[in-house]
């Protein structure tokens, strides 16, 4: 279906009749139709998640979540049985969170998304470290016993939540290039990372074994206070390098940070939510960590440019540059061309013009192919989205092993942007800062045309040897406009 406005009405249909059926319910005074929306809403949010795991159905996650969420919130509003003053307040609050958001998302650049989740992460981590002290104030001042089992999640609320606030806040002041995106190495850090769990630990201790309200409460103010600099230690000592990886470890935290708070408010929309974004950021952490042939622990506790072993290998030779004629005649004669995008072509904001030059080769019967890195930018899947944006069809996006399996078959392979991705130390060089990790092994096709600003290295810092391979053009400028001079020159040689 390609009709936009038919698929909005589709999608507003189960919304209203959502919201319908919960306003039904209140009004015939059927009690458990709170619960029930909280059901179909989780349902909504998994449905959701599934549509996200294909790009072809990923607009539709996003509109089943949005009514799931939507549905969710207003069930718990009008279960709050609240004064007219309080929802006033309530609804103020949503409605100026509501306004800020769309600003900042109707605004902010596609190669600014991965500081944008940072931020938002961050602010669910004061939500959930928040909520969790108030909970107990609120309890403890009505003079109310507390179970274990309420006790345990606002600890785990106010622990998760306080690292993930101070660690997604250092994350974004990395990405944006406020703090250095080089690993804090303090002496002794690990030690450092230890006693401050030692310290949480025995705080929660104290708040779960503590008889006087007061002091428990005061125990889980202590509780954050550590996280927070525990949070910001943990995500100072790793390098930029590794900030893709991080920012889908805070999601985890976030979404484990909201399930404990469900379990706290015996709310089971939020605790389903919150165990679908946990879960979800853990399995993504895996599936990134074993596309850098690295362990979690290695990631938060080592890093990149963290390593203690012998000195890499210096790259030497003279590598060869390239006019945009001498590209643009590489890429007419060639018969198959596999294009690899990295965080330089979000930079230059360059998937439009890609996608146009892919268009003019492929009315020619020359076949594209896109190679994506599973860490490729600064947050899982951005390049995916780029493409997706510009209009290249899903069909032709690869991931590395689809493309490594046969590389010897492309003719050409433009690198648009990218550096670390495709670099080949990462194979040959055991002391170098990236050793081990798999990468998109552009070397071994038969033509390689690197589109790059300079000739500088990576976000890792390692040198690039592919740069000096006798069979490595390298087209040097910024991305966006050497793609238009060669879009440009494609026009005149090919007459399309």
């Amino acid at each position: 279906m390609h009709c936009t406005a038919l698929q909005s009405v589709c999608l507003v249909l189960p919304g209203a009749a959502l919201l319908a059926g919960w306003a039904v319910g209140r009004a015939l005074g059927i009690d458990e139709v709170t619960s029930a929306t909280y059901l179909v809403s989780s349902a909504l949010c998994i449905a959701a998640i599934a549509c996200l795991s294909k790009q072809e159905s990923a607009r539709t996650g996003n509109a089943l979540g949005l009514i799931g969420v939507t549905g969710g919130v207003a069930a718990t509003l009008g279960g709050l049985q609240a004064d007219p003053a309080t929802y006033a307040q309530i609804i103020a609050s949503l409605g100026a969170g509501g306004f800020v958001g769309n600003q900042i998302a109707s605004r902010i650049n596609i190669t600014d998304l991965p500081q944008m989740v940072a931020a938002y992460h961050s602010l669910v981590g004061l939500a959930a470290a928040v909520t969790s002290i108030a909970n107990i104030m609120i309890l403890a001042d009505a003079g109310h016993d507390m179970d274990g089992v309420h006790m345990v999640t606002a600890f785990l609320g106010d622990i998760i939540g306080a690292i993930t606030l101070t660690g997604s806040a250092v994350a974004f002041g990395k990405l944006q290039g406020i703090l250095d995106s080089k690993p804090l190495n303090l002496p002794g850090k690990n030690v450092i990372n230890l006693g401050l769990l030692g310290a949480v630990l025995a705080c929660g201790g104290l708040f779960l074994t503590t008889p006087d309200p007061g002091f428990g409460v005061n125990m889980l103010w202590a509780t954050a206070a550590l996280g927070g600099v525990l949070g910001a230690h943990l995500t100072a000592s790793i390098g930029g390098a590794d900030m893709p990886v991080v920012i889908t470890l805070l999601n985890s935290y976030s979404g484990y940070a909201l399930c404990a708070e469900g379990f706290m408010l015996n709310n089971d929309l939020i605790t389903t939510v919150g165990a679908l974004i946990g879960s979800s950021g853990a399995i993504l952490s895996y599936i990134m960590c074993k596309a850098m042939n690295r362990s979690l622990l290695n990631v938060i506790f080592g890093g990149y440019g963290t390593s203690t072993g012998g000195k890499a290998a210096v790259v030497t030779g003279t590598h060869q540059e390239v006019s945009v004629p001498e590209a643009a005649d590489a890429l007419t004669t060639a018969s198959k061309v596999l294009i690899v995008p990295g965080y330089g072509l979000a930079v230059a904001n360059a998937q439009h013009s890609i996608a146009e030059l892919t268009k003019m080769l492929k009315k020619k019967d020359i076949e594209v192919e896109f190679g994506i890195h599973p860490v490729a930018g600064r947050m899982p899947g951005q390049l995916n989205v780029l493409l997706a944006e510009a209009g290249v069809p899903y069909d032709v996006v690869f991931e590395m092993d689809e493309v490594n399996e046969h590389m010897d078959k492309y003719d050409v392979v433009v690198v648009m942007g990218a550096n670390d991705t495709v670099n080949s130390s990462a194979l040959e060089d055991p002391n170098s800062v990236i050793a081990g990790m798999p990468v998109i092994e552009v070397w071994k096709a038969k033509q390689v045309i690197f589109c790059k600003r300079s000739m500088g290295v990576g976000y890792a810092g390692a040198d690039n040897p592919v740069f000096y391979k006798p069979n490595t053009w390298m087209l040097l400028g910024d991305a966006k406009a050497t793609t238009d001079h060669l879009k440009a020159k494609l026009q005149e040689v090919l007459h399309v």
